[in-house]
C-alpha cells in the first residue's frame, strides 16, 4: 500500500492544474476542463500524484489539510515566482511568522517556508499538513495505512516515505472541530501483493476510521472514509 495522490477540489480544474504543474515541476498524466493530473516524482521510484476535480464553490480558508513549499534561503524569490504563476498573498491571521501565507488562483492557502533543517531535502513541497484532534494516534493510523514512517520533523507527529524522500506528511493539533467536507484529502492505493481495498478498508475501521455516509461519497470504485477526527480519505480501487 501507499500514500498515492494529493486530491483537490477547484472550480476550475485546468487552470489550477496549470498553476500547480509549474509551482512543483510536476508531469502532467490527464488535463481536461473537469479533471486533472500530474505526478510529483519524489525519487526511489516513488511519486505522489496531485489530482484535481471540479467543484461551485470558493474554499474557506481553515483548510484542514494544506501545503508547505520549500522555502528556505530562496523563500523571497520562491514566493514571487508564486504570485508570478497567480498566486497571491493572504492573511488568515497569522500576524508576524517566518513563513509567507498565499493562496492559489482556486483561493486554497498553503505557505512558502522559511529555512528548517527537516525540509532540505524534501522537493518542492516541504509539507503536507494535516490538522488532527490527536496528532499521534492519527499518524499510527496512516502509518499502518499507508507504509509511511515516523520521521523527524516540527510537528507532534510526522510520518515521511520508507525511502526518506519528498515530503513529511505532519499531523498539527486542529483549530477547531471539523465541520464541513475537506476541499483536499488523501488518498491510499493497494499495491500489488499487499493488501487489497477491502482489507485496507477492513484495517482502517479497526482503527476507528468510518464511512462517510453523504450521497457523493457512493458510486465510485473507491472506498470514501473518514479518520478519527473526521477527515476524508479514500483508499483507491485495486489496480487503479
Amino acid at each position: 500500500m501507499s500514500l498515492a495522490n494529493l486530491m483537490m477540489q477547484a472550480r476550475d480544474p485546468h487552470t489550477l492544474g496549470r498553476f500547480w504543474t509549474e509551482a512543483l515541476g510536476l508531469t502532467v498524466l490527464a488535463d481536461e476542463p473537469a479533471w486533472f493530473r500530474g505526478r510529483l516524482s519524489l525519487g526511489a521510484g516513488a511519486f505522489l500524484d496531485v489530482c484535481i476535480e471540479p467543484v461551485a464553490t470558493p474554499p474557506a480558508l481553515d483548510q484542514r489539510l494544506h501545503l508547505d513549499l520549500l522555502g528556505g534561503p530562496r523563500q523571497a524569490e520562491i514566493v514571487e515566482r508564486l504570485i508570478g504563476l497567480g498566486a497571491r498573498r493572504l492573511d488568515i491571521g497569522q500576524h508576524d511568522v517566518p513563513w509567507v501565507v498565499l493562496a492559489d488562483p482556486d483561493g486554497h492557502p498553503f505557505c512558502v517556508m522559511e529555512e528548517r533543517a527537516a525540509y532540505r531535502s524534501t522537493g518542492p513541497i516541504a509539507a503536507l499538513v494535516l490538522e488532527c484532534g490527536e496528532p499521534h494516534r492519527e499518524a499510527a493510523g496512516y502509518a499502518a495505512l499507508s507504509g509511511w514512517v515516523p520521521a523527524e520533523g516540527v510537528a507532534p507527529a510526522t510520518l515521511r516515505h520508507p525511502a526518506g524522500v519528498g515530503p513529511l506528511l505532519e499531523f498539527t493539533p486542529q483549530r477547531r472541530p471539523k465541520d464541513r467536507q475537506n476541499r483536499t484529502h488523501l488518498d491510499i492505493r493497494p499495491d500489488p501483493g499487499g493488501p487489497d481495498q477491502a482489507a485496507l478498508v477492513a484495517l482502517a475501521r479497526d482503527l476507528g476510521a468510518a464511512p462517510v455516509t453523504a450521497d457523493w461519497a457512493y458510486g465510485h470504485p473507491w472506498v470514501v472514509l473518514q479518520d478519527l477526527s473526521g477527515n476524508e480519505f479514500c483508499v483507491l480501487a485495486d489496480g487503479e
